[in-house]
């Protein structure tokens, strides 16, 4: 439910991510899903005399919706401040073509998207209640770290065990900190930094949650029955669960295409997301901790070929990572905020683009590839 720390979360994204003015026309996008998070936001903004409209969308296919959209937009002579755009949804990310089609003959300086998924009240208030500059000293604090380095171990107390090898030259990392970019969509919840590993091999023990790119109603949590992968040369050659029904399910993602092998390597780095929460979502994999992505990847097919139509994080809690051949780790747990300014030349978001170099959101292709028949509710 809504609560007070809710209501801040809300007016941290009014504030800190869409850093609202006067003059602003906020329009408000939302799936049934998502109602309450979308009357939340409208209510935050009329409190402050703020222009606002609200339009109800579909996921996925809505072909009213261009209309509506156009509909409720000024032309761009007659806008005083930004447009800003924003949308809630709770599982999908829904539209991208769209909004890009119909914003298109705005100043892209002054028109502002910023997209939402796990719309839900602890995307209020765990997941928004810290501010994007906070975000980019914490994201800053791995990458200066990292994007040198030629080589990781990772460790967990839950007995994560990783040996990772980079390629920074080849392989982009990307940061996602809340900070919108001109020309692009800004992807909440925020909180993470991650790359495609050169090698890997080790063990993974996700003991925190999963986040898979399909809608599902199981319950994401893996406190009490961790899952175990092996790997191997980059691919998961092993899959362990003691629980029967959250290996099912695994062994259906694991069956498909590609889905073996690692595509990301990532590290959330929100500290104000605490324990797991049951929906399959971003929020989980923004908690500070090590995370790999099997199946899609993360990078341009210039860089790696493959495709896969899934994507499916197993999140571990916290984490050491000992970088080339330091003998002092750092703590995913306990990390410095770094004093040095946010990298400027990578990419905001780790949203994947079904097309080849092109930043068209895409969610990790639940959009683009849709696979709501794979895991119904």
């Amino acid at each position: 439910m809504f609560d007070a720390k809710a209501w801040e979360g809300v007016n941290s994204l009014v504030d800190n991510y869409a850093q609202a003015r006067p003059d602003d026309l906020f329009i408000v996008a939302y799936t049934a899903d998502s109602r309450d998070s979308a009357a939340w936001v409208l209510a935050c903004l009329n409190d402050r005399g703020i222009q606002t409209k609200l339009i109800p969308m579909s996921p996925f296919r809505d072909e009213g919706f261009h209309a509506r959209l156009s509909n409720a937009l000024p032309s761009p002579s007659e806008l005083s401040g930004r447009l800003v755009i924003l949308t809630f949804e709770r599982d999908t990310m829904s539209h991208n073509d769209v909004i890009r089609t119909v914003i298109r003959t705005y100043d892209a300086s002054r028109c502002v998207v910023i997209r939402a998924i796990s719309a839900s009240p602890t995307l209020f208030s765990h997941a928004l209640n810290i501010s994007p500059a906070e975000l980019s000293a914490r994201n800053a604090a791995i990458l200066d770290r990292c994007t040198n380095a030629t080589k990781l171990r990772i460790r967990t107390t839950g007995g994560t065990d990783l040996r990772v090898q980079l390629n920074n030259d080849r392989y982009r990392w990307i940061s996602n900190r809340g900070v919108w970019r001109q020309g692009n969509f800004l992807m909440l919840p925020p909180g993470e930094v991650a790359t495609y590993p050169a090698f890997i091999e080790g063990i993974l023990v996700a003991d925190f949650a999963f986040n898979a790119n399909v809608i599902t109603d199981k319950d994401a949590r893996l406190e009490n029955h961790p899952v175990t992968v092996h790997i191997e040369d980059g691919k998961a050659v092993k899959v362990e669960c003691t629980d029967p029904e959250t290996m099912m399910f695994l062994q259906q993602c694991f069956t498909m295409h590609c889905v073996n092998n690692v595509g990301e390597l990532g590290f959330g780095t929100n500290v104000a997301i605490g324990a797991a929460i049951p929906l399959n979502s971003h929020i989980n994999e923004r908690r500070p901790g090590v995370h790999l992505g099997f199946g899609d990847h993360n990078q341009f097919s210039s860089a790696v070929s493959y495709t896969c139509s899934l994507h499916i994080d197993l999140i571990a809690s916290g984490g050491l990572v000992w970088v080339d051949d330091e003998s002092v780790p750092f703590d995913l747990d306990d990390l410095a905020p770094s004093s040095q300014p946010h990298p400027q030349n990578l990419l905001g978001e780790d949203l994947r683009s079904p097309i080849d170099d092109l930043e068209i959101d895409d969610c990790c292709g639940v959009l683009t590839r849709g696979r709501l028949e794979l895991f119904p509710q």
